[in-house]
């Protein structure tokens, strides 16, 4: 691991035990999150996206999943590995996360101020309730919260969405984390909102130094916020590049599918809107080669039978695709 990379992720497989059988969520993921960089990870729903980023904090659900091979290397250590006394003062304070649905992540029945001065109280015992209170203030005051003491005194179902969602956002910077786990952070927020959210996350990203991962379905956010993107299809990783690469040069016929299908004011109006044909296959029934052959427009025998490895088309920039061509 260089000095610029400050997580690590190889060779990554997870599965999931399920009534129906035994399901690999995620395959042979391996990317790399650089110092003071915005990783974006894309890809439909199901993809593996949000199992990726609960691995990397070691929240996969039990029993039902297990990391059954890969490293996920964090200051030098393996947080697969790393007994839960010692992920304890990594998690929340190092490696901080903001979920996908803040309601259901705050919990209805404390109030805003106590479970922000409950960060405090695990990772810095030592604070007074008095220096508690002061910190929790300001960090609402840093996400741009207008009444940091009135929001203090609420419970979550009290505020809106977007208010939730800058709380959310607070706690998960309390501690000043090394690395930020956005999840779908903008989830059931309006436009609007959901602008403000991300800008607030750049925002906070340039003036900390800090790293994000930020996981999305939607290539626009990658496009006006991230330096480097990973494109995920059913499990597996299809390209990784830098985003403006990406953009410019996609490789990948499912990454071309997805550009495509973002809506331009330069299309004709009242045309449809093109769309990737087929459905993404069954994680209990998984094709023997490449995982979009049924709705790949270029799919060629050997697609079918081969499964693609990653290859660098250049130093920054992989695809996982017999046919691709730089």
């Amino acid at each position: 691991m260089d000095a610029q990379t400050i997580l690590d992720v190889r060779d990554l497989k997870i599965d999931f035990h399920t009534e129906m059988g035994v399901t690999r969520a995620v395959d042979q993921v391996d990317f790399q999150l650089k110092k003071g960089r915005i990783l974006g990870i894309a890809g439909e729903s199901g993809c593996g996206k949000s199992v990726t980023a609960l691995s990397i904090m070691r929240l996969l659900p039990k029993p039902v999943s297990r990391i059954v091979q890969g490293r996920i290397m964090f200051d030098g250590v393996n947080m697969v590995t790393l007994p839960i006394n010692e992920l304890h003062r990594i998690r929340g304070k190092k490696i901080a996360m903001i979920f996908q649905e803040p309601m259901t992540a705050l919990n209805p029945v404390h109030g805003i101020g106590k479970q922000i001065m409950e960060v405090y109280r695990l990772h810095f015992p030592d604070f007074s309730p008095r220096e508690m209170t002061t910190a929790a203030v300001r960090l609402l005051e840093k996400v741009g919260i207008s009444d940091p003491h009135q929001v203090m005194k609420k419970y979550p179902h009290q505020l809106s969405g977007g208010m939730r969602q800058r709380v959310m956002i607070a706690m998960s910077l309390a501690c000043e984390p090394q690395i930020l786990i956005a999840d779908e952070p903008t989830t059931a927020l309006d436009v609007t909102v959901q602008a403000q959210i991300l800008a607030l996350i750049k925002d906070l990203q340039r003036t900390s130094g800090m790293s994000v991962i930020l996981i999305t379905h939607d290539l626009g956010v990658i496009a006006e916020n991230c330096d480097d993107v990973v494109v995920m299809y059913a499990g597996r990783i299809a390209e990784k590049a830098p985003t403006t690469t990406l953009f410019k040069h996609p490789l990948h016929p499912y990454t071309k599918g997805l550009l495509t299908s973002i809506p331009s004011l330069a299309r004709e109006p009242k045309t449809i809107l093109p769309t990737i044909k087929g459905a993404v296959p069954s994680l209990l029934n998984m094709p023997e080669g490449c995982r979009f052959a049924s709705r790949c427009p270029r799919v060629e025998n050997i697609c079918r039978k081969k499964v693609p490895q990653e290859r660098r088309m250049d130093q920054n920039h992989t695809v996982a695709c017999h046919l691709a061509d730089a």
